[in-house]
């Protein structure tokens, strides 16, 4: 006799419920309790009762779609954006700023006290700065819908990898604002515009400038539309082979200022700078107030990139060094500082991810650190901070999940946490980064 087997239903698959958000998680996803098991509820917000349904279930905890919002917190309001449901690049546009600056603070708080063991965090008052029109760098995606014989310029959707098309961007730079008017309509009359995979726009101190991504070389008809659609902006072309032709204002150094030090830096589309000018400005002018730089200090400036730290540091130490991995970044803050008429910092190059090498700037002993990693953390490099014999560390964070881990370390290192502060780099978002000072016991 045959015997049929019947597949068992997914248990996680369930008929609508309703649920009480009682937080968001450091990933801006409701957070609510059902039988002794967390369910993270994306788009919900915390006081809110809500309808979901379960499309996951794993053994500690459960997610959930929105299906409707029964009881609306009072910091819900009306995303300001049209796209904000289907782009993915803003996940908060649906509470007020003020209330998302506070649930994230609050989400990166028990992380931090869960993973440190610390009861108390010494919070001073947040980093902030414009809550839309902030974003000076960005890359689009381009797509060309074959069977509508269609371009669609935007970000990438909500959960997906296809392209969300736009007409505007409230997050975006207001120099950088018309790309969607101006180049949309022109995609269409291109030779080979098929071949354009991506635009990254950069904001240089009030100047527009585009960066076309193409795999193949675009004809000079094409590069002529281009041009002409944003004839104020600078354009640059850029293959596989990873370089950057001009193709208008022949001047292909990038800049941003930092005013309070009258310092002016140059860089390349795809060096890494800090995306909000405005908060970025307020980090430095922290970082040297936390630091409390003296004429005489030797200080270490870890991650260094381009020198957004160096320089400022430089002004006011006796010596600074800079480490960074990527021989490019380090010789551009060498240019940087040689520009600014700074002799008493120099850079080195050295993968901060593995042992730091034996001789040179990392058998020194230094004052002050100031570490700015990228999302990673600093795995490499936080063990062997305490032997430098440095009184303050800075611990410059786009990550609370690694700053956690690495917090963790220092304090058994015998420092103390002694200072922190919120760093609303990117409002409307999930993210939140974090400047955290270490003293010497």
């Amino acid at each position: 006799m045959a015997i049929i087997y019947q597949a068992k239903k997914n248990s996680a698959v369930k008929s609508s419920q309703r649920l009480t958000i009682s937080a968001l998680d450091h990933l801006g996803q409701g957070i609510a309790r059902q039988d002794g098991r967390i369910v993270f509820v994306p788009g919900a917000l915390p006081g809110e009762l809500v309808q979901v349904k379960l499309n996951a279930q794993k053994k500690s905890f459960s997610k959930a779609e929105l299906q409707k919002v029964l009881t609306p917190a009072a910091e819900r309001q009306q995303a300001p954006c049209p796209h904000f449901q289907d782009c993915g690049g803003c996940q908060l546009q649906h509470a007020t700023t003020a209330a998302q600056l506070r649930w994230k603070q609050q989400a990166v708080e028990q992380l931090l006290c869960h993973q440190t063991g610390l009861e108390q965090l010494p919070w001073e008052s947040a980093i902030t700065g414009p809550d839309f029109g902030y974003r000076r760098k960005a890359r689009l995606g381009v797509w060309y819908q074959q069977s509508k014989k269609q371009f669609q310029l935007g970000f990438r959707q909500q959960g997906d990898f296809r392209i969300q098309p736009l007409m505007q961007c409230a997050v975006l730079s207001p120099v950088l604002q018309p790309v969607f008017k101006k180049l949309s309509p022109v995609l269409k009359r291109l030779q080979q515009g098929r071949c354009i995979t991506h635009l990254d726009l950069i904001d240089a101190d009030g100047v527009a400038t585009v960066v076309v991504r193409h795999t193949e070389p675009l004809p000079a008809n094409d590069i002529e539309l281009l041009c002409a659609s944003w004839p104020e902006a600078r354009w640059l072309g850029e293959a596989e082979s990873g370089q950057f032709t001009p193709w208008q204002h022949p001047d292909g150094l990038l800049r941003y200022s930092l005013p309070s030090q009258q310092l002016t830096l140059s860089f390349q589309p795809d060096d890494f700078i800090q995306v909000n000018a405005v908060v970025n400005q307020q980090m430095v002018d922290t970082a040297l107030d936390w630091l409390a730089i003296q004429s005489q200090d030797r200080v270490l400036d870890l991650y260094c990139g381009m020198g957004n730290f160096s320089l400022p540091l430089a002004q006011q130490a006796a010596t600074v060094t800079g480490v960074e991995g990527l021989l490019t970044m380090v010789a551009r803050a060498a240019t940087n500082a040689a520009n600014n008429g700074l002799s008493n910092v120099q850079f080195e190059q050295a993968d901060l991810h593995l042992p730091w090498p034996q001789s040179g700037w990392s058998q020194q002993r230094f004052d002050k650190i100031l570490l700015d990693p990228a999302r990673a953390g600093a795995a490499g490099s936080i063990e062997q901070l305490g032997r430098t014999g440095a009184g303050k560390i800075l611990y410059v964070s786009c990550n609370p999940e690694t700053l956690a881990r690495d917090a963790s370390q220092l304090l058994q290192q015998g420092y103390q946490l002694t200072r922190l502060k919120a760093v609303e780099m990117f409002p409307q978002t999930r993210h939140l980064e974090l400047m955290a000072l270490f003293e010497q016991v």
